[in-house]
């Protein structure tokens, strides 16, 4: 269901001192008048201030200023006004109109507050937030009412202890005990136990400390505006203690609202920007079931959620937006429809953020094929024609008929056209392996592989006169590996090692156990890379001059590295002693046979 807003008038606390207060103005006007206004007069002015209040106020309000007004009538209709007459046609007519008056007056308010909203805006601000129906202003409730209550019970066991004392205290004295009495009532019970608690106290100080006394009459004028008057004070003094309990508890509420809210925005700054994560919190906090709910065309689709709630709960719907909703139900604590509106707003604004971060990294990722796509033109424009311009010319140059090519000659081209059919192999299949890397498809098959079998293989087909020594010591254990992946990426590095070798001085490789590793270091003592430009060594279409001119397109040592990635490697640059270059391959160790039988996730 959807939330609203209670729409039941100004607040007891408000409506009944005022109220009472009007009572008495009539009263000591009537008085005043000493008989120039007759019943009927005193009825009409009762009547209008009973029904006026009672249109206004909240329905609980209208009972109880009804018997106040009843009281007024009987009391001051005619003098002599200090006998309160509970019997007689005044009497009577008093009570039927004042019942007429507040069923007429909560009635009607009832209906014009909930079919009239314009009629009561200006009442807005003083009346309580209401969730789910329940009041705020009750301020204090539960067992402190009932302690309350019980605590006004006992206003007879001081009436007797007033009594035996009666001759030592004045008419005042007691009166401002028993408002002590119902300030104590007040503080523990709150508002409507004060309320029982001032008018038990104003019937027991008529008939046990009003001349005449055990009767309901009231000898003097004057104590009987003594006993309305204490009546407005009790009731006045009850409603600003309970109005201070009422903001005592919507400060802690406030309290924890902050600190929820508090926490909410940690938990966004700290990253878990998500609208899953607003939703744990807010269920985390107050219980219950969250739900983010987004309506795609006809239908409305769940994005988020968090928690549960009993079967048959309640659901409380916020609009966050349209076409975007937050759904709760079954909290276990009060929360203000302020929270609730907090809360969607931070889902939806999470869900807004979520959805940008998405469209960012797909537009990163296009920018990044983009840009794949663009070094890879650029390296087809030449790295790959040049080789194909090669095999063109010398294929060319031996189909001509005029010329006596001599067998040297033929073998030089011939040769010429294997080195270059090399170099094009070599490329394509690093262009294949990127493609390969960059979409995702590599799946590894990982199984304990020994590293002196798989670098001789990975030696052959790299250029014959160029020395490779290679350092496997005895009893290296086995490496969880891909066979064929690890020959091409040794393969990669020993290209790029033997590529930057200065004659006389071939790269070395050389292996050792580490822990649950094994390490490969590819040393050469060529010109090295500085240790800024180390980390772009391994990026895709990237070849530094710093290492001389190079014939490929800068794809080795980027396929070397996402291989390793993939099957659970590493691979560093550092430098030589000496000078030149040593990359640093880490492996991990082959633990059992039955670990390395099964295949390793893409």
């Amino acid at each position: 269901m959807n939330r609203t807003r209670g729409r039941r008038g100004i607040a007891a606390p408000f409506a009944l001192p005022a109220g009472s207060a009007a009572l008495l103005v009539v009263g000591a006007i009537a008085a005043g008048m000493n008989g120039r206004l007759p019943a009927a007069g005193v009825l009409a002015a009762v009547a209008i201030v009973v029904t006026g209040v009672s249109l206004v106020a909240e329905p609980l309000t209208a009972p109880v200023l009804g018997v106040i007004g009843w009281l007024t009538v009987v009391g001051f209709s005619r003098p002599p006004y200090a006998e309160l007459r509970p019997t007689g046609s005044v009497a009577a007519a008093a009570a039927v109109a004042m019942a007429a008056c507040c069923l007429f007056g909560a009635g009607i308010g009832q209906l014009v507050r909930q079919f009239g909203s314009s009629f009561t805006l200006w009442i807005v601000d003083m009346r309580g937030d209401r969730v789910g129906g329940t009041s705020t202003w009750a301020g204090i409730r539960g067992r402190r009412q009932l302690a309350g209550v019980l605590l006004a019970a006992g206003l007879p066991l001081l009436t007797a202890a007033l009594v035996a004392v009666r001759k030592d205290l004045s008419l005042a004295d007691d009166l401002l005990i028993y408002l002590v009495a119902v300030v104590a009532v007040a503080v523990v019970g709150g508002f409507w136990p004060a309320v029982l608690a001032a008018v038990m106290s104003s019937l027991l100080l008529n008939w046990y400390f009003t001349p005449p006394l055990h009767t309901l009459t009231i000898a003097e004028p004057r104590n009987l505006l003594a006993l309305l008057l204490f009546v407005t004070v009790a009731v006045a003094v009850s409603s600003v203690v309970h109005l201070s309990a009422r903001r005592a508890i919507q400060a802690a509420r406030s309290a924890d609202e902050a600190a929820s809210l508090l926490e909410l925005a940690q938990t966004v700054l700290g990253g878990a920007d998500t609208p899953a994560a607003v939703l744990d919190h807010l269920t985390g906090t107050w219980g219950g079931r969250a739900e983010l709910a987004e309506q795609v065309r006809d239908q409305w689709i769940r994005v988020a959620m968090s928690g549960s709630a009993p079967p048959g709960a309640s659901e409380t719907r916020v609009q966050v937006r349209p076409g975007l909703a937050l759904i709760v139900a079954g909290q276990t604590r009060l929360v203000t429809p302020r929270m609730l509106d907090g809360f969607a707003a931070q889902a939806g604004a999470a869900l807004d953020r979520d959805r940008l971060r998405t469209q960012a990294a797909q537009a990163e990722a296009l920018a990044e094929g983009n840009r794949m796509r663009t070094a890879l033109l650029a390296a087809v424009s030449h790295d790959l024609r040049t080789p194909l311009a090669s095999i063109k010319a010398s294929v060319s140059t031996l189909r001509q008929t005029d010329v006596d090519w001599t067998a040297a000659d033929e073998a030089a081209l011939l040769a010429t056209i294997e080195d270059a059919a090399d170099r094009l192999d070599a490329l394509i299949g690093n262009l294949l392996d990127m493609s390969r890397l960059a979409t995702g498809s590599l799946q590894p098959f990982l199984r304990p592989t020994s590293i002196d079998e798989v670098a001789p293989v990975a030696l052959r087909g790299l250029a014959p006169d160029m020395e490779m020594q290679m350092l496997v010591p005895d009893g290296l254990p086995l490496v969880r590996t891909d066979p064929g992946l690890l020959e091409r990426v040794l393969a990669n590095l020993f290209s790029n090692a033997l590529a930057h070798s200065p004659p006389g001085r071939g790269p070395v490789m050389r292996a050792h156990h580490a822990g649950t590793s094994v390490i490969l270091e590819i040393v050469d003592h060529g010109r090295g890379v500085p240790d800024g430009l180390k980390p772009r060594m391994f990026e895709p279409f990237d070849r530094l001059d710093e290492r001389g001119t190079g014939t490929g397109v800068g794809l080795g040592l980027a396929v070397a590295k996402g291989f390793l990635e993939v099957m659970g490697g590493s691979v560093t640059a550092v430098d030589t002693p000496g000078g030149g270059l040593t990359i640093r391959v880490g492996l991990p160790v082959a633990v059992t046979s039955a670990s390395s039988t099964t295949a390793a996730d893409p």
